[in-house]
């Protein structure tokens, strides 16, 4: 990690990155085996500021990896475990009454929020009232408590894990907290092979230990150095163009949309789409955006804001198979 007092300049931040993307690959592999394009996802969200939510049944890693990525940028690392008797104030914090020189006073008591990675484990194990007391943090950095604002550390991010929505016990997260999320990453079942290789690991002894690689300041860098990369006019209209294609019963927009959407992208997802892309930008060493950037991005981007119908599900349509059929309709060319 690097010591030196002095601020590093914009061209060494890019070589920090670039070198230091390849050194976390490594370092994950300690503990994660596979999930290549789950941990890029993850990474490239990281590096452009925002939160992810991981959406994948139990037993899938997904606590360990986050852990791991925390442990890597040696961030303040804070774990809730969501269930359905967990209250708001569990998570931000609460007003306590303290004795003090000056009598009895209110004194806030700072919750698990208050760290630089949140594990929100099992976020949809809670009911909405619950999950909206992450709202203020995630979108302002900060929590509300007796009217005092308390501004949280940072970088700040949440990773949220949700089980898939069908399974018992579980509460849909509402709309306006999804859309805070930048991505929402999809972890699967491993190959068989890799599975061995899990079992293996995880089976034997001992175990390697994480080598912290950045700090705080380096990811506030990296976070800054993103929104630098530049991105032309045509590559954001193409952003904006693909979120505003998903609304239904729009001027422009396709029939499938129409047919088998009830709920479109706004335009946060654009924003994300043009972070996301800067950022896989940097992470593979270039310096301008291009088309092939946003369309790598616009799964996990589009998938938690494109709400299917009925008609949809009835006749086995996807969320994935709409965000390919607007990956093909819409023309970076165009």
């Amino acid at each position: 990690m690097d010591t030196d007092t002095q601020t590093p300049t914009d061209a060494e931040t890019v070589d920090q990155i670039i070198t230091g993307y390849s050194r976390i690959k490594s370092e994950l592999g300690k503990t994660i085996i596979g999930q290549e394009e789950v941990i890029d996802e993850i990474l490239i969200s990281l590096f452009a500021g925002g939160h992810v939510l991981i959406t994948g049944a139990p037993g899938l890693a997904k606590t360990l990896l986050v852990k791991s990525i925390a442990e890597i940028f040696d961030l303040q690392f804070s774990r809730i475990q969501f269930t359905p008797d967990l209250m708001p104030a569990d998570i931000t914090g609460t007003e306590v009454l303290s004795e003090t020189d000056a009598g009895r006073q209110l004194r806030f008591v700072p919750g698990p929020v208050f760290a630089n990675i949140i594990l929100a484990d099992e976020i949809n194990r809670t009911p909405p009232k619950t999950q909206a007391a992450l709202l203020e943090a995630m979108q302002e950095h900060q929590v509300t408590a007796a009217g005092q604002r308390h501004p949280l550390p940072q970088p700040f991010f949440v990773l949220a894990t949700q089980n898939p929505i069908e399974m018992e016990g579980t509460y849909p997260l509402p709309e306006a907290q999804l859309d805070r999320f930048m991505f929402n990453v999809v972890i699967d079942y491993l190959p068989e092979d890799q599975e061995v290789a899990v079992v293996q690991q995880t089976t034997a002894g001992g175990s390697e230990t994480i080598e912290p690689l950045f700090n705080a300041e380096d990811v506030q860098r990296f976070n800054d150095l993103v929104r630098k990369v530049p991105a032309a006019e045509d590559l954001v209209r193409y952003a904006v163009q693909l979120a505003a294609a998903s609304r239904p019963s729009q001027g422009n927009t396709p029939d499938f949309v129409n047919e088998w959407v009830s709920w479109g992208a706004g335009l946060r997802a654009a924003q994300f789409l043009v972070l996301g892309a800067k950022a896989r930008t940097l992470l593979q060493g270039r310096s301008h955006v291009t088309a092939e950037d946003i369309q790598a991005v616009a799964a996990p981007v589009l998938r938690h804001r494109v709400l299917i119908n009925y008609r949809a599900e009835a006749e086995g349509i996807t969320t994935k198979k709409i965000i390919e059929q607007l990956l093909d309709h819409i023309n970076p060319d165009a």
